[in-house]
């Protein structure tokens, strides 16, 4: 009788383990090598301006967020942010919090980089048409001035959710990102004619995604830029 229960108990463990590793996997996901042409499902359900600081990569849209602007909602118990996190849950059952600021840190390297390096065609299907478009006219300006913009991510040292709003089918999203970044503009001889490329800047930037949660395509779009710095 007693072998009959361990044996029972060993079944049972084992497909604990199972299960677990099961989530393990949907959560994190599998390296494939093909992490960059899959980048944009990261982002997934439940998953240079004139007279600015040239140290700052200067991305469209941008706006100064004051201070009581950028203050996150703390997620919990009763909080707005929390009720609405869970409302888009409700809406679309893929969603996670956390799997979603994992995607919006993916993205928001490949955004800032990209953007850097004037590639529009990265760009396109992570943006507005809006957001786009004065991407685009930043990047054209750039060549007709002969510069190149420089940008190194050197870290992103927080990310979260400080606002989410749920306006019938369209879950909206704003992220507070701190990154640490060297950004430098060079013309076409290669001098440098803005930033410094020995200086690293602390950047905090305030970007707003968007999702129709009864897509099939799970992707969230760029729709706005701001910062604080």
């Amino acid at each position: 009788m007693f072998e009959g229960l361990a044996f029972l108990d060993i079944i049972l463990v084992g497909m604990l383990a199972a299960f677990v590793l099961l989530r393990l996997r949907s959560v994190l996901g599998r390296r494939t090598g093909h992490e960059q042409r899959n980048l944009r499902t990261r982002l997934r359900r439940g998953q240079d301006q004139p007279g600015r600081d040239d140290n700052v990569i200067s991305l469209p849209d941008h706006e100064q967020a004051a201070d009581h602007e950028i203050e996150p909602a703390l997620a919990g118990d009763d909080t707005p942010l929390d009720a609405t996190l869970t409302q888009i849950a409700l809406a679309d059952r893929n969603f996670e919090p956390s799997e979603f600021v994992v995607g919006a840190r993916t993205a928001y390297e490949m955004i800032v980089t990209a953007f850097a390096a004037g590639d529009t065609k990265s760009l396109k299907p992570y943006l507005s048409e809006k957001v786009f478009d004065n991407f685009n006219s930043v990047i054209d300006s750039r060549k007709r001035a002969g510069q190149v913009q420089e940008t190194t991510l050197v870290a992103i040292n927080d990310a979260e959710i400080i606002e989410a709003d749920l306006k019938g089918r369209i879950a909206e999203l704003t992220v507070k990102i701190v990154s640490e970044m060297i950004n430098v503009t060079k013309d076409t001889a290669g001098t440098v004619v803005g930033g410094d490329p020995t200086k690293v800047t602390s950047v905090t930037d305030i970007w707003t995604f968007t999702h129709n949660t009864r897509s099939s395509d799970p992707n969230w779009i760029l729709v706005a830029t701001r910062s604080s710095n």
